[in-house]
């Protein structure tokens, strides 16, 4: 029977990244003993739920902040081409686990729907060529389609084109074999995968207070509240996941080990305009992504996004920007103050007057009124009334930041891992692609934490069985990558493009 007072491994937060890394842990080394903590009452019910996630299956389709253009002009196309290799591992992952019966019914956290780029504006048509010519050079992306055609847009996106000013030039980007991803959804089917497994116990209700290291065995002391009990209890692990969204960066703080020193975090609120005709909702189906507005942060790329939420077609806009010193959505005011140390206040400082125009966007946002949130929209919707769209408020995210010897501190937009020297504890900090990207992301840790189980044959052949492209590219081998892509979308109940 399992010690739940010593499990082998310490998942802190039940949303996507500790899922994942559990569900790959009982995999590759079934006889590890594995214990969940949640604060919440609910599993995935911070940045995982569908309603409160900026971005459902970012596979670098469509995000144009994830090709930035260069000061000559030229478009970096490097991270979007990480990004959507990562996200067919996370598809091949998902298939296996489809496929073995271990969650049920693809359909529930996974759906085709076109990711559409679209501009408009010479100089942003201009950027979006180039970002097409760049891409298409790759098998990820040989599928894409470019218009400058008003009539080959309407057909993509119908009511993003009605009653456009036809004097404005307008280009867009097609990829067909989009898909919408419920990370909710996919998280309570990975979680109940899990509770059905011996060695593995999921405490809902639960909050890390405290984590300490000892010098001597190495082995990490925690102490656990039951908040709806009361009670307190100190948990030992060899090892420590902290997947607990914004509020990695406190628990990290807590573990004093080395690799954390300078971290900070600056957080961003976010919100929605939610469709509400039923009519308007059923005319639109694409992932349509725009430019950002200068000085936004990269998860605030305007898009008008067709999803499937609880088997319901939804349609959202957004999201639009604030600012709160909440880490978490459900969490305290208290939560940015409380992380300023001596050691991270420095690089957050430094951060803050290297990106006045973020601080002048963000303020913005927060003064703005219903009538520019529908200013925005009808950019994307010119035909758009208040009537049909109510206001819902998005999860937080924290942005990285970290020390730069020239900079002082920088403000990294993207997801980061940061790991112990000794391999005992690993913290996941950021926000975008994460989700998208977890399957990767959680390997890496595997090899970084677990580097002699990780090495060995009996893992390295799971793996391939798993992820079939495992160790190989999918960048420049289009055989490979039409053959996995296919395969994974007849598993997965999706559209063979």
């Amino acid at each position: 029977m399992m010690n739940t007072n010593q499990p082998d491994v310490v998942l802190i937060g039940a949303g996507i990244m500790s899922a994942t890394l559990g569900v790959l842990i009982k995999e590759l080394m079934p006889e590890t003993t594995i214990s969940i903590f949640e604060r919440l009452d609910l599993v995935a019910a911070e940045s995982s739920d569908a309603w409160n996630n900026a971005g459902t299956g970012h596979s670098a389709f469509c995000e144009l902040n994830y090709t930035p253009q260069d000061e000559d002009g030229s478009v970096d196309i490097s991270k979007a081409l990480k990004i959507a290799a990562s996200y067919e591992v996370s598809k091949q992952f998902w298939a296996y686990l489809v496929q073995h019966e271990n969650i049920a019914m693809p359909e529930s956290f996974i759906n085709h729907i076109p990711h559409i780029s679209f501009v408009w504006g010479d100089e942003n048509v201009d950027f979006l060529k180039k970002r097409y010519d760049a891409l298409t050079q790759y098998p990820l992306f040989e599928a894409m389609e470019y218009s400058e055609d008003a009539e080959v847009l309407a057909k993509w996106m119908p009511l993003v084109m009605q009653n456009r000013n036809p004097s404005v030039k307008t280009a867009a980007t097609n990829m067909a074999l989009g898909t919408d991803v419920n990370f909710g959804s996919l998280t309570k089917a990975m979680i109940r995968h899990l509770q059905k497994l011996e060695g593995v116990e999921v405490f809902m209700g639960h909050e890390i207070k405290d984590l300490n290291q000892d010098e001597d065995t190495r082995l990490w002391d925690i102490k656990v509240k039951d908040l709806h009990k009361g009670d307190k209890r100190h948990i030992q692990t060899k090892f420590i996941f902290i997947g607990a969204g914004g509020g990695t960066l406190p628990l990290l703080e807590k573990s004093n080990i080395e690799e954390a020193s300078g971290y900070g975090g600056f957080p961003i609120s976010g919100q929605w305009l939610k469709c509400t005709n039923e009519a308007i909702i059923a005319q639109h189906a694409a992932k349509v992504y725009g430019k950002a507005s200068v000085g936004a942060p990269p998860m605030s790329v305007p898009h008008l996004d067709s999803r499937i939420i609880d088997g319901k077609k939804a349609l959202l806009f957004g999201p639009y920007a604030g600012f709160s010193t909440k880490f978490l959505k459900n969490g305290s005011y208290w939560d940015l103050p409380l992380s300023v140390e001596f050691d991270n206040i420095l690089p957050m400082l430094s951060a803050g007057l290297h990106n006045l125009p973020l601080t002048k966007y963000l303020i913005q946002q927060v003064i703005q009124s219903p009538e520019d949130r529908l200013a925005a929209l009808k950019e994307y919707l010119p035909d758009a009334i208040m009537e049909d769209w109510e206001l819902a408020i998005a999860g937080q995210r924290v942005q990285v930041i970290k020390k730069d010897e020239e900079e002082g501190g920088i403000l990294e937009f993207g997801t980061e891992v940061v790991s112990a020297a000794d391999g005992s504890l690993a913290a996941l900090l950021g926000a975008s692609p994460g989700a998208s990207t977890s399957v990767a992301i959680m390997i890496d840790v595997l090899k970084k934490c677990f580097s002699t189980e990780f090495a060995t044959p009996s893992v390295q052949a799971k793996l391939l069985e798993m992820i079939p492209t495992f160790g190989k590219s999918l960048k420049d081998d289009a055989s490979l990558c039409n053959e996995t892509r296919e395969k994974t979308s007849t598993i997965l109940g999706l559209q063979v493009v």
